[in-house]
């Protein structure tokens, strides 16, 4: 055992945090007797709460943790929970002055490697190294080794059973097809498959299967709500009734087609074979998700767009590149799913 309580760092975004679930597993297997706070945004907590001695600590950035004032006060509070050490996941601003201000008060601290330089070289224009970088799951845990633990993911995990389901009946007539998720958006543009073909893709699988379709805000989910009420075995994630809802319906899913993007992470954590559709970004990149097959990631004909990836997290568009993503055949997308599905 390792004495004293170990605070984790990492406040966003949502896909990050919910790849540290797994790390955070094997850290409950092999020391379950000891204390970890996880430093994060009230709105992750659901991803947590299969853990007995994880404690979420939630920040108030709109409030008592807001600006310059405000992160001094966040030092206070987290100083005040008296941690031995600290395991920094996030590596930005906020969080390496915290880190600073934790070895000054004596206290041990590993901060992730974000091999910054390698990820600059995948994505520059010119003289790029195209070649896989570390998953970003073996940078959380070489910072738990940093700190004297000693855990291994390809051997200490253990998937949880799925989730309690409980759908209200008046909104799915779940039938006993397979039952498949898609999320059909991303934050960028440049990492969003065309809408156009992605309806088909849900006009095809909705004959024999049941689809829910996963978004937020108003836009997505009124292209999510017109599919669901033209098709007649697809369902919105709005009839869930709530985030923990929709985290207890992907644990349950016979399959996820994501973007580069969260509800890829979330299924992928509840072992639940992800199809992920790259854009302007690439597995390479180290953000797959968790215990990836290399056969369920479809990218951008890197042929016809040679600068992909051009950017870690896909908020940049490069000029010529807005049809990237129709590189991407609806039937090749079908056929490896039919292969799971089967």
């Amino acid at each position: 055992m390792i004495n004293g309580k170990t605070l984790i760092l990492r406040f966003s975004s949502m896909g990050d945090v919910v790849m540290t679930v797994p790390i955070i597993r094997c850290l409950e297997k092999k020391y379950p007797e000891n204390k970890f706070i996880f430093v994060t945004r009230p709105k992750f907590k659901p991803f947590f709460q299969e853990f007995k001695n994880v404690e979420i600590f939630e920040l108030d950035l709109k409030n008592r943790h807001k600006g310059v004032l405000g992160l001094f006060k966040l030092f206070s509070d987290l100083f005040e929970l008296n941690p031995s050490r600290i395991a920094d996941l996030h590596s930005v601003l906020r969080t390496n002055v915290l880190s600073f201000l934790f070895r000054m008060s004596l206290k041990k601290v590993s901060i992730i490697n974000k091999k910054r330089k390698e990820r600059k070289a995948l994505i520059r224009d010119s003289n790029k190294i195209f070649k896989p970088l570390t998953p970003v799951h073996f940078l959380y845990q070489e910072v738990f080794n940093k700190l004297g633990f000693s855990i291994d993911l390809t051997k200490d995990h253990i998937y949880p059973a799925s989730k309690r389901l409980i759908l209200n009946t008046e909104d799915f007539q779940i039938n006993s097809n397979k039952l498949i998720g898609i999320a059909p958006f991303a934050k960028h543009a440049a990492k969003m498959y065309p809408l156009d073909l992605m309806q088909k893709i849900v006009s095809y699988l909705q004959e024999k299967n049941n689809i829910i379709l996963f978004g937020h805000g108003k836009l997505e989910m009124e292209t999510i709500n017109r599919w669901s009420s033209a098709f007649k075995n697809v369902y919105s994630c709005e009839a869930l009734n709530g985030f923990e809802n929709e985290i207890s319906l992907i644990s349950n899913l016979d399959l996820m087609i994501s973007m580069d993007s969260a509800n890829g992470h979330i299924a992928s954590v509840y072992n639940v074979p992800v199809v992920t559709l790259w854009g302007l970004t690439h597995p390479y990149a180290g953000f797959t998700t968790f215990n990836y097959k290399i056969e369920n990631q479809f990218c951008a004909n890197r042929d016809e767009y040679p600068l992909i990836p051009n950017s870690i997290y896909g908020n940049k568009m490069i000029k010529g590149y807005e049809n990237a993503m129709r590189t991407i055949s609806v039937e090749e997308i079908l056929g490896r799913v039919n292969e799971i599905i089967v």
